[in-house]
């Protein structure tokens, strides 16, 4: 009974000295009063507001506080959030830092950002300055802003359980060495990044010793690098994202149990460019993805039990280039159309099962009506080994002796890979 007639007399306390406040311009006084006493306030930012600048709202907001930022421009440098509260902005407020110091940089558990415009982060070749830093927190929300001309976009850096979703980031560098990552993760595990579009920057979204994250849903085009580049990440998935014209792709190193579905890598070109590269990958899966008009759609390396099955590889250089150090890799029921090389490898040992996929170039039969070519079906071109020794020669991809090549090599195999056969060629496209 004394508890509750506490909680009352705080609120009612409150109440009185809300109405005594004039005009009730200065702090919003308290929503609720918890049983220890902590006001959880509303500070509102703007003109004619309780605030002019944001940097005064921080400075006076304590746990459970909101702030409300009205639309304007503010000129900040360096906002430090060191308590758990909300910053909401109002029809999109901008943010402008002016190319001075770091952005906001959070240090306080459970911190929500939403519906900001942020601009004008700099570069630094000594500190990783980003619009929005979170450094050693456990939880908090980054939802619906808008990052403009920035170094770093967000920045985990040991922190867990962070939700980043719907942002949009612009960067405008045109070279890796004075450019940074849209999303940068280190060491920090079961993120939730989705929904985001991250265009310019050096990669699109960036993750190095972080486990158990969901990466669902981004769109990442014309970033330098990589669209996604990820080390050392395991037991990680990613999900119906679009990875398109970025410098190389998708780079996945150096990690275990990596699962990749429903994903679209298109047209990544560039002389070492692919839609996906597998740099020693273990145990992993990558399926009903579509690759299209990519230099190479995956391209892996010392890659080993990666199941790759129901992808569709359409008009790519080559469509899979893997290296004799990739072992017991399963690749089944994918389309290959259209590619000019279906599968390229650098040795004539083969170390991988294909079994069950569609070869558009195909030209056996299927007298059993089983839906199976009766005659294996050899995927490597003598062509592909020769470019794979020689670059140059790719100019004579289109020529008759070419032709001629392959077709003296199908008949009578001496070089290409004896192993690498796919013995049950399907006879139509696999639904996907």
């Amino acid at each position: 009974m004394k508890r509750v007639i506490y909680i009352v007399s705080v609120f009612v306390y409150w109440l009185i000295l809300a109405a005594a406040m004039p005009g009730g311009t200065a702090v919003e006084t308290i929503r609720t009063a918890n049983e220890t006493g902590v006001q959880q306030r509303t500070l509102e930012v703007g003109e004619g507001r309780d605030f002019t600048t944001v940097a005064e709202a921080v400075g006076q907001a304590g746990k459970g506080d909101t702030i409300v930022i009205h639309p304007g421009t503010y000129n900040e440098s360096s906002l430090v959030i060191s308590e758990t509260i909300v910053i909401m902005g109002m029809d999109r407020p901008v943010i402008d830092f002016g190319h001075q110091g770091e952005g906001f940089r959070i240090v306080a558990d459970q911190v929500h950002i939403e519906g900001l415009e942020i601009r004008n982060v700099p570069t630094s070749h000594s500190r990783d300055h980003a619009a929005i830093r979170l450094d050693r927190v456990s939880g908090g929300k980054i939802i619906d802003n808008h990052l403009d001309d920035t170094f770093f976009g967000i920045y985990l850096a040991r922190s867990h359980d962070v939700e980043i979703r719907d942002n949009r980031m612009r960067a405008y560098h045109i070279r890796e060495s004075i450019s940074a990552n849209g999303i940068h993760l280190w060491n920090s595990n079961r993120a939730s990044i989705s929904g985001n579009t991250i265009i310019g920057h050096r990669d699109g979204i960036y993750l190095e010793y972080v486990e158990a994250s969901d990466i669902h849903d981004n769109h990442a085009e014309r970033n330098l690098r990589y669209g996604l580049h990820f080390m050392f990440s395991d037991d990680c998935t990613y999900s119906r994202n679009r990875f398109e014209d970025n410098g190389a792709g998708v780079a996945v190193m150096y990690s275990k149990r990596v699962i990749m579905k429903d994903n679209v890598f298109i047209k990544n070109w560039g002389a070492s460019s692919y839609g996906l590269l597998l740099k020693e990958i273990t145990d992993s899966e990558i399926v009903h993805n579509e690759f299209s008009e990519n230099t190479t759609g995956i391209r892996a390396e010392g890659s080993d039990r990666v199941k790759i099955h129901r992808n569709r590889f359409n008009r790519n250089g080559w469509a899979i280039r893997i290296t004799a150090s990739s072992m017991n890799n399963l690749i089944t029921q994918n389309n290959f159309i259209d590619n000019a090389f279906d599968v390229s490898t650098n040795s004539r040992q083969n170390n991988s099962t294909f079994e069950e996929n569609y070869w558009d170039k195909y030209s056996g039969y299927d007298l059993k009506g089983d839906g199976f070519g009766d005659v294996p079906y050899r995927p490597v071109r003598l062509f592909s080994l020769i470019v794979e020794r020689n670059p140059m020669a790719l100019m004579l991809l289109r020529s008759l002796f070419v032709q001629i090549l392959d077709l003296t090599e199908r008949i009578m195999p001496t070089i290409t890979p004896e192993t690498l056969v796919d013995e049950k060629p399907l006879m139509r496209e696999v639904s996907l």
